[in-house]
This record gives structure tokens, sequence and C-alpha cells, in this order.
């Protein structure tokens, strides 16, 4: 069984700055695969980053500049650092795993584990 669970997240004005964190189980091997995803009411959900084992890295083009992901493999945690947030970056915020996926591409098949969602608010 491998659990995901993240946190971090809360209410901020815009402009403002968040770091979202995940914790992955750590019974198996470092995720190969670890990415963020997120998701506004009445929209689809939005892959907005992922990193692969190696540190390579994918921004989806509407957070680049802006938000950083990055991992530390020792104790399977993962991180957001979001930056001049802006009130269409409120959604719920989920954080996803994945062992077998070798592309780590933005989009919900390259994830099999996922967390229970945390919620991010910016205001205006």
């Amino acid at each position: 069984q491998v659990q995901v669970e993240e946190s971090g997240g809360g209410s901020v004005q815009a402009g403002g700055s968040l770091r979202l964190s995940c914790a992955a189980s750590r019974d198996r091997a470092s995720p190969y695969c670890m990415g963020w995803f997120r998701q506004a009411p009445g929209d689809q959900r939005e892959g907005i980053a992922s990193i692969r084992v190696d540190n390579e890295v994918i921004y989806a083009e509407s957070v680049k500049g802006r938000f950083t992901i990055s991992r530390v493999n020792r104790n399977n945690t993962l991180y957001l650092v979001m930056n001049d947030l802006k009130p269409e970056d409120t959604a719920m915020y989920y954080c996803a795993a994945d062992y077998w996926s070798r592309t780590c591409f933005l989009q919900e098949s390259a994830f099999k584990y996922w967390g229970q969602g945390t919620q991010v608010t910016v205001s205006s």
C-alpha cells in the first residue's frame, strides 16, 4: 500500500505565497514520478507540475515563473512553492505519485496514487 497526503493549503491575498508539502509512504522506493494537480469547482482537473526521480521537471504554462516543484527522495517528500498567487489559482490541490510511468507528463493517467487534496484560496 502507498499513502499520499498533502498539507500547507490555506487562504492568502493576491500576490502572496504558499508552500505545499506532500508526504508519500516510505514502505516502497521513491516514486519515479511525482506531481501536483488542481481542480476548481466546475473545471476539469489540471496538471500543473511534475518532477521525475532525477529532478527533471515539467510545468504547465499557467504557472511557469511563479511555481517551483521540488522533491527529497530520501523521505519521499514533494514540495510546491507558489509565488505571486492570483485569484484564478484558487482550487483544491492534489499530490500524485507513480512508480511505473517514465514520461511524468501532466495527465492523470500517468499517476496511480493520489492524496485527498488541500484547499488553496486566493482573495483579490
